[in-house]
């Protein structure tokens, strides 16, 4: 039997680090290759590892909750028959003693074995077979009490308020959901005192810890005042998704100027047809909604009009280049509990309606999941932002980076409108009116494109019978 490391493998398309999100084994269990062991978050989705072999876990090497770059290792497992000089241990080399890894096709693998046994140099070392003591995050505490009520928790604390976690010189003791929540809203584990027996301390403690600010001193402010700050504000740490999509946006309104114009117009042809092929049942199954005709209406006009589809390339010598591009990959904006994503729809232009329906209802539910690849999120050419799903008229959209245009389609209202029948004579009725605006990057697009793919579009959601003469 032989221990080896499983390192985090590179999750592609450049990114360097991910997230720890949930552990799916513990210490113990047994695991089948190919088994899901972890789920991590990158900064574009979710995404869950399978191990490469089938053992025993010995160690989980990381807390969740932690960020670990790519090629670290993460956990360990026992695997009968793996090749190894030594199969009592397996150790992480240190800064005095490098050594080379070989790579596998997940990560790195395990570091070969030295001939003589080393001291641990760090936490990230896998323990030896010999009975050294394990890591915290894979500790096998003795059953604690059932948690206290928080005044107990309380009381427990102020009894143990002269030996917190960490006032012994060791590593605090805590799983690594506790370590997790306690990361999540700031507080540092080795000042909260455990009011277990076993020291390990627990999300009680930590609870209250928070409500009472820290352990009570004879200058310290009242309790009810410390808890009332906490009450008043909540922490988010800006990682993952969130920390993706704020550096994009950021990058991209101080990169392209942005230009936006708006719409109003009469989209009461399109409502009919949406429920036509509602009923219709070569549709039978699928959600057909008017994002999937605006979807169709992008496409069109797009080949009416292709400088809309194109990036901006900045050359090395200074000089710059725009790219146009002779397919549309989609990109449909889909807000998630992590923050707002946009894949897309790869090769859009070239699906019929049906297509574009299954591919909207596959891509905004995996979305909303948060287990959208890294690969659909990356290469698009263009996007649909719809902010009419929150009630909302209009907006002005952030150009999603590496693109030239974003459509924003606002709610779908019904109105009074002004209507002239075939002799001229004008009524006001009742419509189904929507806004649409466009932002436009000014360095690729001008305003006589922009408003001819913004007339276009608006176009065909009036009359969308003018696709087959358009398209």
């Amino acid at each position: 039997m032989a221990v080896q490391t499983f390192n985090l493998p590179d999750p592609g398309e450049g990114l360097v680090e991910a997230d720890i999100v949930t552990w799916k084994v513990q210490v113990g269990d047994e695991v089948s290759t190919n088994d899901i062991v972890v789920e991590i978050e990158t900064a574009k989705s979710l995404v869950e590892l399978p191990i490469p072999w089938a053992g025993k876990v010995t160690q989980l090497l990381v807390e969740e909750g932690a960020t670990v770059e790519v090629g670290s290792p993460i956990i360990a497992v026992e695997v009968a028959g793996a090749a190894s000089s030594d199969p009592s241990e397996v150790t992480t080399p240190s800064a005095e003693e490098p050594e080379e890894r070989t790579p596998h096709l997940v990560g790195y693998g395990a570091a070969p074995a030295p001939t003589a046994r080393r001291a641990r140099k760090g936490a990230t070392a896998v323990p030896a077979a010999a009975p050294a003591p394990p890591a915290p995050v894979a500790a096998a505490p003795a059953p604690a009490p059932p948690a206290p009520a928080v005044a107990e928790v309380a009381a427990r604390s102020m009894e143990r308020a002269t030996t917190p976690a960490a006032a012994t010189g060791g590593k605090v003791l805590a799983k690594p959901p506790v370590r997790k929540f306690a990361k999540d809203h700031g507080v540092d584990l080795s000042s909260v005192a455990p009011s277990a027996e076993s020291g390990i301390v627990s999300r009680a403690d930590v609870e209250c810890y928070l409500a009472n600010g820290t352990v009570p001193s004879a200058d310290s402010a009242p309790a009810a005042v410390r808890a009332d700050a906490q009450e008043r504000e909540t922490r988010i740490p800006v990682k993952g998704v969130r920390k993706f999509t704020a550096d994009a946006m950021v990058a991209s309104a101080f990169t392209a100027p942005h230009v936006t114009e708006f719409v109003t117009i009469d989209v009461s042809a399109t409502m009919e047809l949406v429920d036509r092929l509602r009923s219709d049942r070569e549709f039978a199954g699928l959600k057909v909604t008017p994002l999937t005709v605006l979807a169709r209406a992008l496409c069109v006009a797009v080949k009416r009009n292709p400088g809309i589809n194109a990036s901006w390339a900045q050359q090395a010598d200074g000089s710059a280049e725009i790219v146009q591009k002779r397919y549309v990959n989609l990109g449909i904006a889909a807000a998630t509990p992590r923050g707002l994503v946009v894949p897309n729809i790869k090769d859009a232009d070239a699906m019929s309606m049906r297509e574009l329906a299954e591919a909207l209802g596959a891509l905004t539910s995996t979305a909303r999941e948060g287990r959208t690849p890294p690969g659909d999120m990356s290469g698009g050419t263009i996007t649909i932002t719809n902010v009419g799903v929150f009630g909302v008229d209009t907006g002005t959209p952030i150009i999603n980076p590496g693109e030239a245009a974003i459509l924003c389609f606002g709610a779908v209202r019904r109105m009074p409108w002004v209507v002239a029948d075939a002799d001229g004579t004008e009524t006001i009725v009742p419509r189904h009116v929507t806004q649409l605006s466009l932002s436009f990057d000014h360095r690729m697009v001008d305003g006589d494109l922009g408003s001819r793919f913004l007339a276009d579009v608006a176009a065909l959601l009036q009359d969308p019978s003018r696709a087959l003469v358009w398209g």
